[in-house]
């Protein structure tokens, strides 16, 4: 496996990731504020910004959008996701190989798992299958790593959020996407039990410019190595204004202040 510092995922050491998965997981209703959001092609346009490292989707959106941006942006093939329609214990259908996902075109590949379900014995073997798939190609792997279930009472709580990140490490997972843990604290204890996986967090739901920075902030100072944003990116207007704050906080170090200086 080459380092991940070697591959397109990453940009001095860090990742941004624009994560656009949602029409599948979350439904039409993520598109509704920003109804020219639902065309791929401008998240895709989106993606062409120098902060932005790799573009998170599906396999359709990949197979119909992709080659038109192949020379512009690096793809990152998101293998398994369910419909919001689905109401059991929290699983993932695998819609594409590791194989496939290199024919398209992707550099790296994601994999959704939910420690605590019911079904996380079933997801954790698909994982084992994936991720051995990928070291065999030099993929990075990056686990969407979400403990969610009946039996989980608060899936941010900082102790839950570390151990979401110790399940990507014990797995062999290259980057574990994580729920911000709601402090730099929580973060830090995130990080320090990844070890040498490399901690990013889920930009979740949409907030205003500072709430937003402060926490990627927050995550930066910690230890952390970026985030997989969509919706805090492809929901605003203009998205090429919170990539360049994103570019400013993530490969500068700068404040919130001044990434949010125009």
């Amino acid at each position: 496996m080459i380092p991940i510092t070697e591959s397109p995922l990453t940009r001095d050491g860090n990742v941004l990731i624009l994560a656009y998965d949602h029409g599948l997981e979350h439904g039409p209703t993520d598109f509704t504020d920003v109804p020219e959001s639902a065309d791929p092609s401008r998240t895709f346009e989106a993606a062409t910004h120098p902060a932005v490292t790799s573009i998170a989707v599906q396999k359709g959106i990949a197979e119909a959008y992709y080659p038109s941006y192949s020379d512009d942006v690096d793809l990152l093939m998101k293998l398994n996701g369910t419909s919001n329609l689905w109401m059991g214990e929290p699983d993932s259908a695998v819609n594409c190989s590791v194989e496939y996902a290199r024919e398209v075109g992707a550099s790296s590949v994601g994999f959704t798992l939910y420690g605590g379900a019911n079904h996380e014995i079933e997801m954790a073997e698909e994982f084992r299958e994936i991720q051995e798939n990928a070291r065999a190609h030099d993929m990075p792997v990056v686990m969407w790593s979400y403990p969610r279930g009946q039996g989980l009472k608060n899936d941010t709580k900082s102790s839950v959020i570390a151990y979401a990140s110790r399940l990507a490490l014990e797995l062999g997972a290259d980057v574990a996407k994580v729920k911000y843990p709601g402090s730099k604290e929580g973060m830090e204890q995130a990080v320090r039990m990844a070890g040498k996986t490399n901690v990013i967090m889920s930009g979740g739901s949409k907030r205003s410019d500072r709430a937003f920075l402060e926490s990627v902030k927050a995550v930066m100072d910690a230890g952390g190595k970026g985030l997989a944003v969509g919706r805090n990116v492809w929901q605003r207007e203009n998205p090429e204004r919170i990539l360049d704050s994103l570019e400013r906080i993530i490969y500068e170090g700068a404040s919130v202040d001044t990434a949010l200086e125009t």
